[in-house]
């Protein structure tokens, strides 16, 4: 099925397309209408977006560049990215203050830089970023933050060097954060593409995904030793693997995308009756490749996550399966172990958007519905959520 196109409007803003999302089964539940907008003419493969300067309007940040908001023409340089083929040297934006000035800072990393990093807000001012070393960790396919040891503070966790380490910005003694991290080994090589983090088995503490196994959290997350447990054998998986109850059984499921190849599916866990896990594989799409990135959040405020996803462009310079595919962004409603896509863009890379390694899902306009930011090779795109379509359009 192909996206319907209600409205075509060209302005200061450039050109915005309405959309509405379809379903690739007869689902009688309303669609979400979005405006999708080119942001720039940038080709980076992350981005992320917050208020730079704090003059209350949110801004986009993709690869060298931020883009003011609420219009997102006027852009500013952050920094020179190393550019390797078709590469930007930057596989991750993300916010955070580092420095406990009060302005968003960036930790960001790079695969041929195989340096973790952090970028210094210049307190809003449209003047380069300078930036900092966290640590040499390895090349770096892409960095998540989870809040590893329950604190309620993210850490940064690369998928880097075939390692799980993560990194704990060291406080002071008000919550600021002091320009310093704490390097945490959990498990030392073997690691390979791919990373989750989510309680596998309900004790109430996050664990690691791995495309090997599981690595279990210690009740002590920062001094204890997390164990390794080799249950599955996942392939080249995306970053992140989300860890969901997909069939509301109670246990938790791995939700796994083809990083490289075609494919994406869903490991159901199940328990014996001594309690002996196992994990059965199920099929959600065969027939598109290169889901790098997933998301879950809820989009359509219904009360239950959406998965967010779409194909990478261009990975591994068109060597991968299905490099030449049309490129699309979607989201799949989830319904007791079944899974309903609906597509928000889909053809060739040249006028489509679909997804890089480093999504976005936030409300950009304070409409009250959470919006996308799909970077990638072929462009960066924002997709504006104006909520649901009327049944009588």
């Amino acid at each position: 099925m192909r996206c319907e196109v209600r409205a075509f409007r060209c302005g200061c803003m450039g050109m915005v397309i309405v959309l509405a999302g379809t379903v690739v089964a007869g689902a009688a539940e309303p669609r979400l209408r979005f405006e999708r907008q080119r942001i720039g003419d940038v080709i980076y493969e992350t981005a992320c977006a917050f208020d730079v300067d704090k003059d209350g309007a949110i801004d986009i940040v993709s690869g060298e560049f931020w883009f003011r908001g609420p219009t997102f023409e006027q852009r500013h340089r952050i920094c020179e990215l190393k550019r390797v083929d078709d590469y930007y040297d930057n596989f991750s934006d993300y916010p955070l203050d580092v420095n406990g000035d009060g302005y968003l800072d960036l930790i960001t990393g790079g695969w041929w830089g195989k340096t973790l990093q952090w970028r210094e807000n210049p307190k809003g001012e449209p003047i380069p970023w300078k930036t900092h070393a966290i640590d040499e960790c390895g090349s770096v396919e892409t960095t998540r933050f989870w809040d590893v040891d329950g604190d309620g503070h993210v850490e940064a966790v690369p998928n880097a060097g075939g390692n799980v380490v993560f990194y704990k910005l060291i406080r002071d003694a008000q919550g600021k954060g002091t320009g310093r991290f704490s390097r945490h080994e959990v498990k030392m090589g073997d690691c390979g593409h791919g990373l989750g983090f989510g309680d596998v088995n309900g004790d109430g503490r996050g664990d690691f995904i791995v495309p090997e196994g599981w690595i279990e959290a210690p009740e002590d997350r920062i001094n204890g030793k997390w164990t390794f447990h080799p249950d599955f054998h996942l392939g080249s998986a995306s970053i992140p693997i989300p860890v969901h109850d997909v069939n509301a059984d109670g246990l938790a499921d791995l939700i796994v995308g083809m990083g490289h190849d075609y494919g994406l599916f869903w490991y159901e866990q199940r328990r014996d009756n001594a309690g002996e896990r196992s994990w059965v594989k199920h099929v959600i799409d065969a027939d598109r490749s290169q889901y790098h990135d997933l998301v879950l959040d809820d989009i359509d405020k219904d009360g239950q996550v959406e998965l967010i996803t779409g194909k990478r462009y261009r990975a591994h310079a068109f060597s991968d399966p299905g490099s030449l595919d049309p490129v699309g962004l979607y989201y799949f409603k989830i319904d007791g172990g079944k899974f309903r896509r609906i597509t928000l863009d889909y053809g060739p890379a040249a006028t489509s958007s679909g997804a890089g390694i480093y999504l976005w899902v936030a409300d950009i306009d304070g409409n009250g519905w959470k919006d996308i930011i799909a970077p990638g090779k072929e462009g960066v795109y924002l997709f504006r959520n104006m909520g649901p379509i009327e049944a009588d359009q």
